[in-house]
Order: C-alpha cells, then sequence, then structure tokens
C-alpha cells in the first residue's frame, strides 16, 4: 500500500536536514569578518579593531552575530545545482524539499528566518551545525498556489560541543499555477 504523503512528510519531522552535522571549513578569521562587515558598512570597531575590541566588553575581536550561518556554509557544487533544485550540494536519501518536489510543490520562496545568539564567536573558534525538520504544515491555500511550510531548526555548536547560537529557518514550498492556454506567449509553450 502506498505511503500517503503526509505520512511521508511526518516521518522526516525531527530528522536532519541534509548529511546531518557538518563543521565548517575555515576557524572563524578576521579577513571574513572584515569581508562581511564592509558588505554591510558595518563600522562596528569590535569586528575589526583589534584595540578598540580590547576595551569593550568583549575584550577581543568578535565577529558580527549574524554571520553564524557562514562559517558552515558548504563551498557549492555548481555541477548539477539546476538537477537538485538548486541545492548548492548533493544530498543523499528523501528529504522534504525533494518529497514535496516530487509531489508538484515545485515553487519555493524563504518566508522567515529567526536566529538566536547565545554568545559572540571569537577569531580561531570552530563552528559546527547540524539540522533537523522542525514542522511541516499542512496544505495551505496561498496566494502564489497550494503550498507548505517547511521549518528546520539548525543548532550551531563550537569547538567544544558548546551551543554558540540557533537558527529557525521556514520556506513555502508551492505548486505554481499552470499556465492557461490563453496567456500572452502561451503559443511558444
Amino acid at each position: 500500500m502506498a505511503t500517503s504523503l503526509d505520512d511521508r512528510l511526518a516521518a522526516l519531522v525531527g530528522r536532519p536536514v541534509g548529511r546531518g552535522e557538518t563543521v565548517g571549513p575555515d576557524p572563524v578569521n578576521q579577513p571574513m569578518i572584515r569581508h562581511w562587515a564592509a558588505a554591510f558598512e558595518d563600522r562596528n570597531p569590535v569586528y575589526t579593531d583589534p584595540e578598540a575590541a580590547a576595551g569593550s566588553r568583549h575584550g577581543r575581536i568578535v565577529a558580527p552575530p549574524l554571520m553564524l550561518q557562514t562559517w558552515t556554509m558548504a563551498t557549492p557544487k555548481i555541477t548539477g545545482i539546476r538537477e537538485r533544485g538548486g541545492s548548492p550540494v548533493e544530498v543523499d536519501g528523501p528529504t522534504a524539499m525533494s518529497v514535496l518536489d516530487e509531489a508538484g510543490y515545485v515553487g519555493t520562496l524563504a518566508t522567515n528566518t529567526e536566529f538566536e545568539i547565545l554568545r559572540y564567536l571569537h577569531l580561531g573558534d570552530t563552528v559546527s551545525a547540524a539540522s533537523a525538520f522542525e514542522e511541516i504544515s499542512e496544505e495551505k491555500q496561498t496566494r502564489l498556489g497550494p503550498g507548505r511550510f517547511v521549518t528546520w531548526v539548525t543548532t550551531y555548536t563550537d569547538q567544544h560541543g558548546e551551543v554558540v547560537g540557533r537558527q529557525r529557518f521556514r520556506i513555502l514550498k508551492f505548486k505554481p499555477p499552470l499556465p492557461s492556454a490563453d496567456a500572452p506567449g502561451s503559443e511558444d509553450r
């Protein structure tokens, strides 16, 4: 007997997203902090000025808190990215995204993210991340079409295994409307 879509999705809740824990390829470092601060025009001296940082409550250089995700991002594999639905890395086995894609929910819209920062990162820290699906909603009717909200939580730890922060990320996977026969440009399809 075939398993229902709801059952397949429910079985993924609490399971890892992707390959499980990811260890950052590089320790927290000054060049990346400097580039981030410049890109966002964030002139907070605790990120780039050792003297100012030493005189702050941190006592040393710290990374901007919202860089947390940056330290564990995998190097993207460009070859095959389209076939993977835009995923920058190869994934083994079914994920909520692949199950929903198979069911026709091929549109993806990031809806929101929330960060919980437990401590600032310091130069030399090594960050690891483990993500798990937290919730997959029932189908909702949205302006974009029928869809389901998929939420996962990533827990970030340092080299000592201490939690330094969490990120909750939510997307909408939706079924885009089919083009109508009388839509402009439909003769080209």
